[in-house]
């Protein structure tokens, strides 16, 4: 017996990810699939010590989010990324424990950098970690 698989196309978000310093991917480890439509808020922290909100969207049908901010905007800093997981288990019928995954990290502190954040989800638990570029001149 010989399978024969083929992989799907792979979306090339070549030019949108230059532009887009900071992305998010999510996926559910429930269904095996990515999560699409959960809520995701990025947050800088001010030099008051409060968490100021710079953006918001939610995932598409690959679980990503690209245009969150701009070069100019994602300066050196401490920033935090906020994913509403219990919004998005609960659409689902799925009761969870955490009301957010939060992922708080310091950017740009040796030069620009562009940074993604992955996700994997599950209703009890949750696993983040991030691809950072080089520093860029």
């Amino acid at each position: 017996m010989v399978y024969l698989i083929e992989a799907a196309p792979v979306e090339s978000h070549s030019s949108a990810d230059s532009k887009c310093p900071l992305m998010v991917k999510v996926l559910d480890a429930v269904r095996g699939i990515p999560a699409t439509s959960l809520p995701v808020k990025v947050f800088k922290k001010g030099e008051d010590g409060i968490w100021k909100e710079l953006s918001s969207g939610k995932t598409n049908e690959f679980g990503e989010i690209h245009e969150l901010t701009t070069d100019e905007l994602f300066t050196e800093g401490l920033y935090k990324v906020e994913f509403d997981t219990s919004l998005y288990w609960r659409a689902l019928g799925i009761s969870s424990f955490h009301e957010y995954a939060d992922v708080v990290f310091t950017a740009n502190d040796s030069g620009h950098r562009h940074y993604t954040i992955a996700a994997l989800l599950s209703p009890y638990s949750y696993s983040t970690t991030a691809v950072v570029s080089e520093p860029k001149e």
